[in-house]
């Protein structure tokens, strides 16, 4: 099933390029002119998919464990003295992604009960003591550890943005967007 939704959300969010024209293929988003029906099945599909053991489930905590993790990784390639130009590319864009997550915990920390801000600060320090293994190890094992970085549950993105949009209610199911 998870398959079958990753798959339907693919084709939702490509947007095909004019006749005769060449041009990039939008595979993550938003983007520009993505629809809010090509945006709710996106979110669908974040949200009915399993996030990782120990990640929060609630967005604000979630948000922070994603900006924990991203933060973590761009420290390590930072570590790297042999960085190639695509390492600098991912450090580069795990700035924008870390400072997007930022914007939205700042958008929603007023909004947000002690309890929450408690859970965001234990989820952040969980997701950051995930890189304190590799402080030390040789150039080597980092630059594995940095190329094997899998990245973030799709589900980051969107609460991120639900964050920062003030949106409470309840993400569409994989059910309402006619996926199941």
């Amino acid at each position: 099933m998870i398959a079958s939704l990753a798959f339907a959300a693919a084709l939702v969010v490509h947007a095909a390029p004019a006749a005769g024209q060449d041009g990039p293929i939008v595979t993550a988003g938003p983007a520009s002119g993505e629809s809010a029906d090509a945006l709710r099945l996106r979110e669908a599909v974040a949200y009915a998919n399993p996030l990782p053991r120990g990640a929060p489930e609630e967005d604000y905590p979630l948000v922070a464990w994603c900006e924990a993790l991203v933060n973590g990784h761009v420290a390590l390639g930072e570590t790297l003295t042999d960085a190639d130009p695509l390492d600098r590319d991912i450090i580069r864009l795990g700035r924008l992604e870390a400072a997007d997550f930022r914007s939205a915990l700042d958008a929603a920390t007023p909004r947000q009960s002690a309890r929450s801000r408690a859970a965001a600060e234990a989820a952040a320090a969980e997701a950051k003591a995930k890189w304190a293994p590799l402080n030390g190890q040789d150039e080597a094992v980092r630059s594995q550890a940095f190329g094997l970085f899998f990245g973030l549950p799709g589900r980051c993105e969107h609460a991120a943005r639900r964050l920062r949009d003030n949106v409470t209610t309840a993400p569409a199911t994989p059910s309402e967007v006619g996926l199941e």
